[in-house]
């Protein structure tokens, strides 16, 4: 069970999850209101206080959209540590060991020293045994196919992980 709360915009586009003391104050305030659920019950001496799963702004707010800001740490997690050219990932069974995310580091796919540079679509995740392979080289040079198109990752979403209540999965889908 989650101990947060998900406040949504209000036009109902998901914000982000905020504690339950957050959530408490902006409803006494009056700048949010329940929408559905309970995220958990207090209680005093002589009430019982819902506070619910989901909440809504009563007022828009403008988020302003902003990009992605390369990292390795970022290309691993956007690749989900599956390597770009042969699709290994941690917890499998390949070249004679179970995969650990230690196996799994970034690739340039124009190499560096061709003076490309650490941008979202020049980089992906590989497994050391692919980047090996391909060394300073281009793909194509290499005899290798990329899986996919590495890309810049979208920034307007809301990341989740872990148990998900119900009541909030019709808000955050895709």
């Amino acid at each position: 069970m989650t101990t947060g709360v998900l406040l949504l915009n209000a036009t109902y586009e998901p914000l982000r999850v905020i504690p339950v003391q957050r959530a408490v104050s902006l409803l006494l305030r009056g700048a949010a209101e329940g929408v559905e659920g309970v995220a958990v019950r207090l209680r005093t001496p002589s009430t019982v206080f819902e506070v619910p799963s989901v909440l809504r702004l009563r007022y828009y707010v403008n988020v302003p959209r902003r990009g992605a800001v390369w990292s390795r740490r970022g290309v691993l997690n956007r690749d989900g540590y599956t390597c770009i050219y042969c699709g290994a990932r941690p917890g499998e069974y390949h070249h004679g060991r179970v995969l650990t995310r230690d196996d799994f580091t970034v690739d340039h796919i124009i190499p560096r020293s061709r003076g490309s540079g650490n941008t979202w679509g020049n980089t992906a995740c590989a497994c050391r045994w692919c980047n090996h392979r391909k060394a300073d080289r281009t793909p194509h040079e290499a005899g290798m196919r990329l899986l996919w198109e590495p890309k810049t990752p979208r920034v307007n979403y809301l990341v989740v992980s872990g148990d998900v209540p119900a009541e909030w999965k019709i808000y955050l889908r895709a």
